[in-house]
């Protein structure tokens, strides 16, 4: 099993590249993760519909059937750190195909989407930026292989 983490829109900003491959390189020692940008195309003059339509379509080009599909979403359940890493561990053992978690756009997700997704994230009840979400859900992954292999990163 892979995590594979989708960033709609290209990173930007030195201190998120540097997060991402900052956490990258601590969660590989655990797993395979890849985080994978999804360029889209120019928003302006675009409508809302058209702009979830491309992303919508460029998500699900990475996402096979037996893929376990995760939205980010300020609407998805939510989960303390130590229930993050619980809800994990029962994804390792309980799917077939990778995880897949998705961060959005601006917009939102494509109804299509959700009716695709198997489950919704929420990391806050707090409004981020797109981008700093990369780095919080990188550093969220890393913290949840810590509480499951009891290393010291967690204090709780």
């Amino acid at each position: 099993m892979k995590i594979k983490v989708l960033f709609v829109n290209k990173t930007v900003g030195s201190w998120v590249k540097e997060g991402l491959t900052e956490y990258k390189s601590r969660l590989k020692r655990y797993l395979p993760v890849e985080f994978i940008e999804l360029e889209i195309s120019s928003t302006t003059k675009r409508k809302n519909q058209e702009i979830l339509d491309e992303e919508s379509n460029k998500i699900m080009s990475h996402v096979k059937s037996s893929d376990h599909l995760i939205l980010l979403d300020e609407n998805g359940a939510h989960l303390s750190s130590e229930e993050f890493a619980k809800w994990l561990n029962k994804k390792f053992i309980s799917i077939q195909g990778d995880l897949i978690f998705v961060v959005g756009g601006a917009y939102g997700f494509h109804s299509e989407l959700k009716e695709r997704a198997n489950e919704q994230l929420s990391l806050s009840k707090m409004t981020f930026t797109h981008q700093m979400v990369r780095v919080i859900f990188a550093e969220q992954l890393y913290r949840s292989m810590t509480i499951l292999k009891n290393e010291p990163y967690h204090h709780s």
